[in-house]
């Protein structure tokens, strides 16, 4: 142990604790107002509806400081506890080439990963989902959906994890910049091909049969300049009866995708609004923002790892004995959600801020109410809190509370209204 390890433990023990005293303290507080229809909301959410989402809310809040001590014992486990070294020594004698070692251990890491979540979310899906009327997963879906999944990881990864070392160990003192241009590259191939080639993969879209419903959000994307590849329904509720709604893709593999159950609970205005809020972050340009962070936030640390990987303390520090690539590059990766959780308040401020333009471009090009029906309609079937713990929400949530957000909503139609325009 050195002084590197002292800071991560403290890190670790700050982030454990902040978590679970922020979990506790929204799970009180929702609990605290599970009786009560907030007023803006009475006589549009049942009570019934209220006290389901408060008490799901509280049931998953609750699992959730579970699954938070258990990622952290893992954590713990990997690194100081000698798992990585174990694996990294098992890899090695097999005799194979470093790289290929590395492939290796890196992939086998985050199937293993993968295998010890696993009883989480199967108790999240089996038990708390189908306690609350959610879960429509069978046995045989859920593990169809796990084989698909582990070999999709080796079907991408292997390839990725080899070029990627293979970079880091013959480029030089800048592999680290040659590695981000790959990373990156391969993450927009990946957004580009998620919608056509890997998403059916897993579910069943239909093109939108509704033509009248069709026609409307046709006119809608000419009116945003959104070029698609088409409007599918996607049968979500083989999995869940949560409902929602989403565009994919990048350039010209664009897909628009509403759940089967969205189409079930919205009429054709909500629908309508809601599609229009999406595309408000097309219109604003939220999708090129968040790609660009995501671009420079890994570039910066893929330059820090490059000066990390030739520090004997941060190795010796996380537990691993043997100085790699592989082994810079995995430690890393575990570590950098430790030292980066504090940034979560700042990001989901972000987030709520791109959420608020949404609608206000929403309210601007559709009925601002029918959104506002939408989003009720969205908060009661998703079981949605609509009371969260301030504090919780501002460090967490990506969206704005449901009151705040309809709030802001109302008063943007009124505006248009005063103004003379259609709400």
């Amino acid at each position: 142990m050195n002084a590197f390890t002292y800071l991560f433990l403290f890190m670790l023990a700050v982030s454990l604790m902040l978590k679970l005293w922020l979990a506790h303290r929204h799970a009180r507080h929702v609990g605290a107002h599970r009786d009560r229809v907030p007023a803006e909301f009475q006589g549009k959410v049942s009570e019934h509806a209220h006290r389901k989402a408060a008490d799901y809310t509280v049931a998953s809040t609750r699992f959730g400081r579970l699954e938070n001590i258990y990622a952290a014992a893992l954590l713990l486990l990997w690194t100081l506890g000698g798992g990585l070294d174990l694996l990294d020594e098992a890899w090695r004698a097999a005799g194979l080439g470093t790289v290929s070692t590395g492939v290796g251990v890196l992939v086998s890491a985050m199937l293993i990963m993968a295998l010890l979540e696993l009883p989480l979310s199967t108790y999240h899906t089996f038990v708390i989902e189908q306690r609350f009327g959610f879960n429509r997963t069978t046995p045989t879906i859920f593990l169809t959906d796990l084989a698909k999944s582990a070999a999709l990881t080796l079907a991408l990864g292997v390839p990725l994890a080899w070029v990627v070392l293979w970079i880091m160990q013959g480029a030089g003192a800048l592999w680290w910049l040659y590695v981000w241009a790959v990373w990156f590259g391969f993450s927009l191939a990946m957004m580009w091909a998620y919608p056509a080639f890997i998403a059916p993969l897993f579910n069943r879209f239909r093109p939108l049969g509704d033509a009248g419903l069709k026609s409307r959000i046709e006119r809608l994307l000419n009116e945003c300049g959104f070029k698609s590849n088409g409007i599918f329904v996607m049968d979500g509720s083989r999995r869940s009866t949560h409902g929602n709604a989403y565009f994919g893709g990048i350039g010209n593999n664009k897909r628009i995708v509403f759940f089967d159950t969205l189409i079930d609970q919205l009429d054709g205005d909500e629908i309508e609004a809601v599609l229009a809020h999406e595309l408000g972050h097309f219109r604003l340009h939220h999708i090129r923002k968040r790609l660009a962070g995501v671009g420079l936030f890994s570039l910066l640390g893929l330059a820090l790892l490059g000066w990390l990987i030739e520090q004997p303390w941060f190795y010796t520090g996380l537990g691993a004995s043997r100085p790699s690539d592989y082994m810079a590059l995995l430690l890393f990766m575990l570590s950098a959600p430790v030292f980066g959780f504090l940034l979560t308040p700042a990001l989901s401020a972000l987030s709520r801020r791109h959420e608020f333009e949404a609608d206000a471009y929403a309210a601007r090009t559709r009925d601002a109410g029918a959104l506002v029906r939408a989003l009720v309609k969205l908060y009661e079937e998703n079981a949605s809190t609509l009371t969260p713990d301030p504090l919780y929400s501002r460090f967490y949530y990506s969206h704005p509370p449901a009151s705040i957000r309809i709030e802001q909503l109302k008063h943007q139609s009124g505006q248009r209204l005063a103004e003379g325009a259609p709400a």
